[in-house]
């Protein structure tokens, strides 16, 4: 595992770029200090700044004690990991343990005061280490401990600490600022007012509703308004409540911040870090019509004795995203009733198999995006728990210009004013079609494929865009399809 950097974690904050990060590091050979020191000399970054950013870097615990997990529960991790990876270094369990060498050591010590390893010598390599192997009576436990609990891999933080760190790094910790709305809708075409209206939303860590007719963009304001947050979160690999392993980390999902492959003093030392929290950028999840209500429980897997963290419990800290709301396979009602709890006091209940309960924070953005109408998917009373709700309506004719020109830019396709005179003939005059953000993009690949294959540079014309609108929707049974034309029409 490489060696967490301040550099990595500062630039995926975004309060300083790999640029001021290098230019200190060439600082730092002349002047010495530490990385942090020479980047507030250069004026990247603010005392006050660097020092809040340190304050949240989990420390490496010093002890058995400061790990949380009793050395019972440790000790039989590591006979697992030993066992079942075949690892037979200090340096290898600490790794796969992600807990100090020192501490790997005690807990060598205690395997080898109980007979459970054996010393084989000296391994190979400039650092020396020795080596070690299980002995029969630590296969035995090792076996045992597999019985109880099939997980291996990082050392488990214990609950108490989760839930601290949970309120820690609470997503209204950032505030997002007009000009970071405006960074991020800036490739697309919003009316001011509803970014007006937006604003406010993000930063209250609420929940909002997107709401409005298919195709004009709600999606993609939901994305936006996640990937908006530069906040860089601690997410642990594993946590242990009552004595239960309880899987967090999700690569899948969580985005870890990039390490460096170059090695450098702007390294925070090896056991310095907690490794068993991971860095990253504040978590996204989208469900859409796949969610269940079993999804948002605990997951326990019989076979091998542990659970994965449901969907929302991985989004903590960041944004999660229910798109096509109402088309789910479970009820809106019964989906509504699971989230009234959480949405208004801010706390979360999940039940272990043995029939225990436990409470999360539930600290994290949610937003509801449906094309149905709200009234008929929620109740008033449930609407009113919703403090921000907003509506994507079609486009102006003003906007719905600006997107097309936009789209057929991009593309070097020459737009003017003809060709948006034609679209608008076709679409409300002769089928009485709303306009929607989406039709200009949809428009523009279908012409880019037809010129395709003709052969011919991507051009428009009058044929071309009235076939990609008649595969814009489906004729209406009531409409009489039109007369043929003829296959040698020309382009």
């Amino acid at each position: 595992a490489l060696p967490m950097r301040i550099g990595d974690i500062l630039v995926a904050s975004g309060v300083v770029t790999k640029a001021q990060v290098d230019q200190a590091l060439q600082r730092q050979k002349s002047a010495g200090g530490r990385l942090g020191d020479n980047l507030v000399a250069l004026g990247a970054i603010g005392n006050e700044d660097l020092d809040g950013i340190l304050n949240e870097i989990p420390a490496s615990p010093r002890s058995i004690a400061d790990t949380g997990v009793s050395e019972g529960t440790l000790l039989n991790m590591l006979l697992k990991l030993v066992y079942a990876r075949n690892l037979d270094t200090t340096s290898k369990m600490s790794d796969e343990l992600m807990l100090p060498a020192a501490l790997i050591n005690t807990l060598l010590a205690e395997a080898e005061r109980r007979q459970l390893v054996e010393v084989l010598g000296k391994a190979d390599g400039v650092l020396s280490e020795i080596r070690y192997t299980l002995s029969a009576t630590g296969r035995r436990r090792a076996s045992e401990a597999f019985e109880v609990s099939q997980y291996i891999g990082p050392a488990p933080i214990p609950f108490t600490a989760y839930q601290t760190r949970i309120l820690r790094q609470r997503i209204t910790n950032e505030r997002i600022g007009r000009p970071d709305v405006d960074i991020a809708f800036g490739d697309l075409t919003v009316p001011k007012d509803f970014i007006d209206r937006l604003g406010p939303g993000i930063n209250s860590g609420r929940a909002i509703l997107l709401y409005g007719p298919a195709g004009n963009g709600k999606t993609s304001v939901a994305e936006r308004i996640a990937r908006i947050f530069k906040g860089i979160i601690y997410v642990p690999y594993c946590i242990e409540v009552e004595g239960q392993l309880i899987k967090v980390f999700d690569p899948t999902l969580h985005e870890a911040v990039p390490q460096s492959k170059i090695a450098g003093s702007h390294s925070i030392l090896r056991d310095d870090f907690d490794r068993r929290w991971v860095p990253c950028k504040r978590p996204v999840v989208i469900t859409g019509g796949e969610l269940t209500l079993e999804m948002l429980d605990l997951q326990y897997n019989a076979t091998a004795r542990f659970y994965e963290a449901p969907l929302h419990v991985k989004a903590l800290g960041g944004t999660f995203i229910i798109d096509d709301f109402g088309r789910q396979l479970v009820s809106p009602e019964q989906l509504l009733n699971r989230w009234i709890v959480p949405m208004q006091s801010r706390v979360d209940y999940l039940k272990l198999h043995t029939g225990k309960s436990f409470s999360l924070p539930f600290d994290e953005l949610i937003i509801f995006s449906t094309n149905m109408d709200p009234s008929d998917l929620m109740d008033p009373a449930f609407l009113r728990r919703i403090p921000y709700k907003l509506e994507t309506a079609p486009p102006s004719l003003e906007n719905y210009r600006e997107i097309f020109r936009r789209v057929a830019e991009i593309e070097r396709l020459a737009f003017d004013d003809e060709v948006l005179q034609f679209v608008l003939k076709k679409l409300t005059v002769e089928n009485s079609h709303p306009l929607a953000c989406y039709q200009p993009r949809f428009i523009v690949d279908q012409v880019l494929s037809a010129c395709k294959y003709e052969g011919i540079p991507p051009t428009f014309s009058r044929e071309r865009i009235a076939v990609a609108l008649d595969n814009l929707y489906v004729k209406r049974k009531h409409q009489p399809a039109a007369a043929p034309q003829s296959l040698s029409r020309a382009s």
